[in-house]
């Protein structure tokens, strides 16, 4: 499944992808919020990219994002129904994630008619990131203490939940 919207095209992951995702993955400031540092090595973005590959097979829903013709991030369900997401800093503050991300939960509810939620968990300090999804209408559901551990230091979650629209709602 490819999707497109009015300024980007959301496609499968593929073998070719993995030196303009290194692009992404080694910048220090789109990763600062990131389950784990900043990639040092390709092999690093190869288990990522694997992991990719991995998750479109299972989902159908994780697409690396273009914007005329250039890898500028990834984003889709890394599994059902969890949403991940991100875009090199170049790309930031402009509604590109926003563009993406709402071709993505539209496809998910028309691909899994029987899915009543995504959900998505961000650091709490991702002050963008949780206005993002408060924009997409999801909820903060819950919060928790030293989740992810990154270089020695322990970082917090943030767990926000997305329902399904009611097709008989207002």
């Amino acid at each position: 499944m490819i999707l497109r919207t009015e300024r980007l095209v959301l496609r499968p992951p593929q073998a070719h992808d993995l030196e303009a995702l290194h692009h992404i993955f080694s910048n220090t400031q789109a990763m600062r919020f990131w389950s784990h540092p900043a990639h040092e090595t390709l092999e690093e973005t190869q288990k990522t990219l694997d992991g990719m590959l991995w998750s479109h097979r299972e989902t159908g829903l994780e697409f690396v994002v273009e914007r005329d013709g250039v890898v500028i991030g990834k984003a889709g369900l890394w599994r059902l129904a969890e949403l991940g997401y991100i875009l090199h800093p170049d790309h930031w503050r402009q509604g590109l994630a926003r563009e993406a991300l709402r071709a993505i939960i539209d496809a998910t509810w028309d691909k899994y008619p029987a899915q009543l939620e995504i959900t998505a968990d961000i650091d709490p300090r991702n002050s963008a990131s949780a206005h993002l999804l408060a924009h997409l209408g999801f909820k903060l559901t819950h919060s928790a203490r030293a989740t992810i551990q990154i270089n020695g230091k322990w970082y917090d979650s943030d767990y926000y939940t997305l329902l399904r629209p009611d097709p008989d709602g207002p």
